[in-house]
């Protein structure tokens, strides 16, 4: 069957073909303040860490979505329960918003972000983020300098979830308005257009009832890594829209937890 995208802006609007959508993330919102109440974060740049009272196993990286562009992360806080429930610090970063920012800056904001939170846990790192923050997770793992190599040496997972791994399909949204994407920027930012570093598992995991464009968007970072000689996977999780499938970052025992965790 051909497939065509003939409204960008649709393609990529979540909200509006998810029935209970509001519903969703005010349930999100409340399960995050209450997860803050009850763990006090540390400040990580703009955004914070979870430290376990015991040394921790590890540290989980979570980045939140938006695209690039909605100041809100404070919502996903209580994503951070699944790995903490296992005595991972969580961190939580976030970063400097479109229009004030390139994603290039955000890329190097996230790096740093991660690097600081490296300094506060030992053990393995294991990279996640949703939607752009997905994009931002596994630009981490591209082969470019990213990371610094003592950080970079401790990760052991990276599940991008619904990532944007390819941002060309942005610039033919209205939201570019706002994000300034151009090809340069494209070429350099796209995690698809880049080669991954060697050595780390990378699973891109994404919902069955999601917009066709990031099932694409999912299943072409892994395919192209594949490519590259990276350790890929991509799942498509049954029944899940581009909010529910973070259900699973909440559960210590998940299929999501136990591919990111190990």
């Amino acid at each position: 069957m051909l497939y065509q995208v003939t409204d960008w802006d649709d393609a990529y609007a979540n909200s509006p073909h998810i029935a209970n959508a509001a519903a969703i993330l005010e349930k999100l919102r409340t399960s995050s303040d209450a997860f803050r109440a009850a763990h006090d974060p540390r400040p990580l740049g703009r955004g914070r860490i979870y430290l376990p009272d015991a040394p921790a196993r590890g540290l989980a990286v979570f980045i939140h979505g938006g695209y690039w562009k909605e100041p809100f992360p404070d919502l996903w806080s209580g994503l951070a329960a699944g790995a903490f429930a296992q005595g991972w610090a969580v961190a939580m970063p976030s970063y400097e918003l479109a229009p004030h920012a390139r994603i290039s800056a955000m890329t190097a904001e996230v790096a740093a972000a991660i690097t600081e939170a490296a300094t506060l846990t030992e053990g393995p790192i294991a990279l996640t983020g949703h939607s752009a923050g997905g994009h931002l997770a596994a630009r981490m793992v591209c082969d470019d300098g990213t990371l610094p190599d003592e950080v970079f040496r401790r990760v052991t997972s990276c599940v991008p979830i619904s990532p944007i791994s390819d941002l060309r399909a942005m610039m033919r949204t209205k939201m570019n308005e706002t994000l300034g994407i151009d090809t340069e920027e494209a070429l350099r930012e796209s995690p698809a257009l880049l080669p991954p570093r060697p050595d780390v598992p990378v699973t891109t995991w994404v919902g069955g009832s999601e917009r066709p464009e990031f099932i694409r968007q999912a299943r072409l970072l892994a395919d192209v890594w594949a490519g590259l000689g990276a350790a890929t996977d991509c799942v498509v999780e049954p029944g899940c829209n581009h909010f529910t499938i973070l259900d699973g970052l909440t559960r210590p025992d998940s299929p999501l937890m136990k591919r990111l965790l190990g």
